[in-house]
């Protein structure tokens, strides 16, 4: 059996559509809140943690609900064509608000933008195993993460072309970018991927092979603690990683005087690094093992995080430091997942898959706020420290962790090495 990888690729062009709205999102909203609106920081990450919080409600919601229709396209392609053409039109709406200063209009638009993003992010991901073979979903995961890792290119590469310089540059032509981007790739989705045709495909195909086994058995004392652990760890190292990805173009423009977009250009190396970093850092945790190669990630990111504290203006020199952040982060994400997996082998793995969502966004919607508020009313300069705290935290926690650490098996394909959970 083979993965047929043309289709999978077009399977993920609603998640192309979904990353390169977020990577615009994270990087131009905040400096319009505070450059238009005059908003402080403590304010601006908490509307910027507003999409977190609905998150956690949202994405649930209308998965479940996804999974209980049918209609004659299929039952994620009504919420996937929705959820796209409200989003494309809130992001217009949100642009204009920006043009005329209008603060109300644009918290509203803003609310409902991401509502309509909420409507078919889960739908988007569920539709690649819907229409995968079982023994081929984690290379079809792998072709999904790697078309969105296209998507947050392109929008990196749109903001160094399309922001002008200023405090209040003109973002329409960008935002327009992203717009056509996300119609035509939903477009190109809805009119080579017939839903109920292939997943009545799946389901015959599937029924032969038995079901894993659910054990729903309490975890042992030992094995519970190191969960706790892996979890906190989670959250910390998001709590770290989190504020700076949401605060970087502010911080990169105020302290480091980067204009033009400029401070995509680190982004840009962090996002590449990780790509091209899941081959060589699944060739390592299967040598090491997936708990050793957090740990080197996590020190990696500390030592760039109190490196890059130290720079007073941007220099080139700071591309390597971003690309080691792009490597560590991949190293902590291709392996935190699977050990959570594996700790809660003797629960229910649904229910512990759930505690690391929940302890992931958490710690989401909590450090826009925290860090925020220090970037206010102490100093932008706090932002890198903030990072490097939270991630020793992390470290600490994480040497805590005694389960789950078994070495991953030698993949059966080098696209394999690409499976991770972003």
């Amino acid at each position: 059996m083979k993965l047929n990888y043309k289709r999978t690729i077009l399977i993920g062009m609603a998640f192309l559509s979904i990353s390169a709205f977020w990577q615009m999102y994270d990087n131009i909203v905040p400096l319009i809140l505070k450059n238009t609106f005059s908003l402080g920081e403590t304010l601006t990450g908490m509307l910027m943690a507003l999409d977190n919080v609905l998150a956690l409600f949202l994405l649930p919601a209308f998965g479940s609900l996804s999974d209980r229709i049918e209609t004659p396209i299929g039952k994620r392609m009504p919420f996937i064509l929705t959820g796209t053409t409200c989003a494309v039109i809130f992001l217009m709406l949100l642009c204009y608000a920006d043009q005329k200063q209008n603060i109300w209009l644009f918290v509203g638009t803003l609310f409902f933008l991401l509502i309509s993003l909420g409507l078919y992010r889960s739908p988007a991901v569920a539709l690649m195993p819907d229409l995968t073979p079982k023994p081929l979903r984690s290379k079809g995961n792998s072709v999904i993460n790697l078309v969105g890792a296209v998507g947050g290119v392109y929008s990196l590469i749109m903001i160094k072309c399309l922001v002008g310089s200023g405090d209040r540059p003109d973002y329409f032509p960008l935002f327009l970018s992203v717009g056509i981007l996300m119609v035509a790739s939903v477009v190109l989705l809805f009119l080579t991927i017939k839903e109920n045709k292939l997943r009545e495909s799946m389901e015959k195909e599937d029924e032969s092979r038995a079901e894993n086994p659910k054990n729903a058995g309490a975890l042992p004392k030992e094995v519970k603690k190191s969960l706790i652990f892996m979890l906190l760890s989670v959250s910390l190292w998001f709590t770290a990683y989190n504020a700076v990805t949401t605060a970087f173009s502010r911080y990169a423009i105020h302290v480091w005087r980067l204009e033009n977009g400029g401070y995509a250009n680190c982004l840009m190396v962090a996002t590449v690094a990780a790509i091209i970093s899941y081959i060589p850092i699944g060739i390592i945790s299967s040598k090491i093992g997936r708990k050793k190669t957090i740990l080197i990630g996590i020190a990696l990111l500390i030592i760039c995080y109190v490196c890059a504290g130290f720079f007073s203006s941007y220099h080139v020199s700071m591309n390597l430091f971003f690309g080691i952040i792009g490597f560590a982060w991949a190293a902590i994400n291709v392996n935190s997942f699977p050990m959570v997996v594996e700790i809660s082998a003797a629960g229910d793995i649904g229910k512990y898959t759930g505690y690391y969502y929940t302890f992931s966004m958490a710690a989401q919607v909590i450090t826009p706020i925290l860090s925020g508020f220090l970037l206010e009313h102490v100093s932008y300069r706090t932002l890198f420290p903030y990072a490097a705290v939270f991630s020793t935290m992390a470290f600490g926690t994480m040497l805590m962790v005694k389960h789950g650490d078994s070495k991953p098996e030698k993949k059966q394909s080098v696209l394999e090495n690409f499976d991770a959970d972003d």
